[in-house]
């Protein structure tokens, strides 16, 4: 039986969190603990949107901090299922901060991170397929292998051979 199909649009998911004196280091920047916390949150909604199902944090690509975020900046949270493979599903959050009474928005970072869906007893379970529509969602969705390939080096559980997506990058022979 084939897998349903489903579009990145309908697990988008926005956040928007006001960063507070206990938010913060004591520089009074946001720390980053906290974002990646926030982080976390926002892309377990969308990945729990898009299989309907209970989902757990499997992986978490590189995060790395643009800019600081500041006490009493406004963080505004994206995420959206990129592409789904058989349990697991790749989200991309995109973190912006704002500050309002200056109005400046600026680019924080952006990250993938990893869901597997399980049943009730834990159990990883299958997922819809994604169908990309936009041209960046076909983008995203056209990384998202090789990505998830070097994850799977990267862990220890994918032999660098086996990685044919990434062969070009790597200049890999079979």
């Amino acid at each position: 039986m084939a897998r349903k199909k489903k579009f990145p649009r309908e697990s988008a998911v926005s956040m928007t969190e006001l960063v507070l004196p206990n938010d913060t280091n004591t520089l009074n920047n946001l720390m980053g603990g906290r974002l990646m916390h926030w982080m976390d949150i926002v892309s377990a909604i969308s990945a729990q949107k898009h299989s309907n199902r209970i989902v757990v944090t499997a992986s978490v690509d590189n995060i790395s901090f643009k800019h600081p975020i500041r006490l009493g900046n406004v963080v505004t949270l994206k995420a959206r299922v990129t592409r789904a493979f058989n349990s697991s599903m790749e989200v991309r959050i995109d973190v912006d901060a704002e500050d309002i009474p200056s109005s400046t928005k600026m680019e924080s970072n952006s990250a993938y991170f990893t869901f597997v869906a399980v049943d009730q007893l834990g159990k990883p379970i299958d997922v819809p397929e994604i169908e990309p529509e936009s041209e960046d969602e076909k983008i995203q969705y056209d990384g998202a292998l090789r990505r998830r390939q070097l994850r799977l080096i990267l862990a220890g559980r994918m032999k660098p051979s086996e990685a044919k997506e990434l062969r070009s990058i790597f200049d890999i022979s079979e």
